[in-house]
């Protein structure tokens, strides 16, 4: 099978449904093309070595990629980020319809929702089939990062939205949540499948997963001097981790033992230092970004992994993408995100739940942690990693998704 992944961000960039997922296509048999834009994000500047040209192809592990303009920008200007999703939009239409060769079924992974409707107007044309993969609900998120305040920009957003659902032969989600919001809007409920995200695989230290660190003090097996657990990833607004920090400040009085350290970047690290120092929260380590090849030894090392976003309607149905490497890591999961990912937890036994943004909650969950007599905890993260394995991994995820794809070439009258 001939297929065009079509994503308006691509490696070197960060992209779950990147390169990785391009090759494992490829290894399952099929010829894989990337139609994407020149590499840009999250800094909003294009990467060094690259420069923006009306048309690149280059390969990337034997992939091939064709490379189109847009305008490069990622801050917070409403206009700027709107000419940058319009612009690729625009670019890899064109391309795709006069420049890359005919494909038999076309992937596209939004957002923004421009990588939609140029999908949908490639499909229209040359009368191949494609694939939505809504990563992020739209208009909704729009409206949840303040990036979008006008209710004409919403209506006008909402029409495209519809319209590219209308034109898709099949969209893929990555929670039910997602699914019954479309469902909700009219979608029919035989178009809609869940597929569960992956993690990057190649950078969770599987062989540790699970196991205390030797090189903690006392060595492997030994009892810990502290209990630690890691938020890893963006800290920003979204993340509203003034709750976690009292929580932090109640553990410190109940359970001296207990550490929380805060291992990334983010808009909101430079406040969140200063509130830990001026309330003296010190058992709060604050823990620079790291590449992605040193998370997972990261992961491993600490006791309970936790995931903490604001309550809001839109993450209610959103899985956190750190969610899948957590369980991938085989650790124990404190999980303060309401709705989908609190069942994902539940069901799959990896660990406690606690109401977001709720700093008695989330101590109490910690506190229910720490007391857990070790294997306990250990048994808790191999129910989280055999989940992930069993329904969230790369090569289940695949293997998905050409399921889809070859039930889209038959809807198409193509087999």
């Amino acid at each position: 099978m001939r297929i065009l992944l079509l994503m308006q961000w691509f490696d070197p960039e960060p992209q779950i449904k990147g390169l990785v997922f391009a090759k494992k296509l490829r290894d399952l048999g099929n010829t894989v093309e990337i139609l994407t834009g020149f590499p840009n994000y999250p800094g909003g500047r294009v990467y060094p070595g690259y420069s923006i040209k009306p048309f690149q192809v280059e390969l990337l592990d034997g992939i091939r990629i064709f490379r189109v303009p847009l305008y490069p920008s990622h801050d917070n200007s409403a206009f700027r980020r709107i000419l940058n999703y319009v612009s690729f939009g625009v670019s890899s239409c064109l391309a795709g319809i006069f420049l890359v060769n005919r494909q038999a079924v076309i992937y596209a992974c939004g957002p923004p929702v421009t990588v939609g409707v140029s999908a949908a107007l490639i499909s229209l044309v040359r009368g191949v089939p494609f694939v939505y993969d809504i990563q992020d609900m739209w208009p909704d998120s729009l409206g949840a990062t303040g990036m979008f305040n006008s209710s004409f920009g919403f209506k006008v957003v909402s029409w495209v939205c519809k319209w590219v659902y209308i034109r898709s032969t099949h969209i893929t989600v990555q929670s039910s949540g997602v699914r019954d919001r479309l469902l909700a809007r009219g979608v029919d409920q035989n178009k809609v499948s869940v597929i569960f995200n992956w993690c990057d695989e190649s950078s969770i230290d599987i062989r540790n997963a699970g196991i205390d660190n030797p090189d903690q003090e006392g060595g492997a097996g030994a009892p810990r001097p502290t209990f630690d657990v890691l938020f890893a990833g963006n800290i920003g607004k979204a993340q509203q981790m003034d709750a976690v920090l009292e929580a932090a400040k109640i553990q410190k009085s109940e359970n001296p033992a207990v550490r929380l350290l805060l291992l990334g970047g983010g808009v909101e690290v430079p406040r969140l230092k200063e509130v830990a120092q001026a309330q003296g929260i010190d058992n709060v380590v604050f823990l620079p970004r790291v590449p992605m090849s040193e998370v997972g030894s990261l992961l491993a090392s600490a006791d309970v992994l936790l995931v903490h976003l604001k309550d809001d309607p839109l993450f209610r149905i959103t899985v956190p993408a750190k969610t899948q490497a957590y369980m991938a890591a085989g650790k124990p999961i404190l999980m303060a995100v309401a709705g989908d990912a609190t069942a994902l937890v539940e069901e799959s036994g990896a660990g406690v739940c606690a109401q977001p943004a709720n700093a008695r909650s989330i101590a109490n969950a910690i506190r229910q942690l720490a007391g857990m007599a070790p294997d306990k905890l250990r048994m808790m993260g191999e129910r989280g990693r055999e989940f992930y394995w069993k329904n969230m991994s790369l090569d289940v995820g695949a293997r998905k998704f050409l399921s889809i794809f070859q039930r889209a070439l038959g809807q198409n009258g193509t087999v």
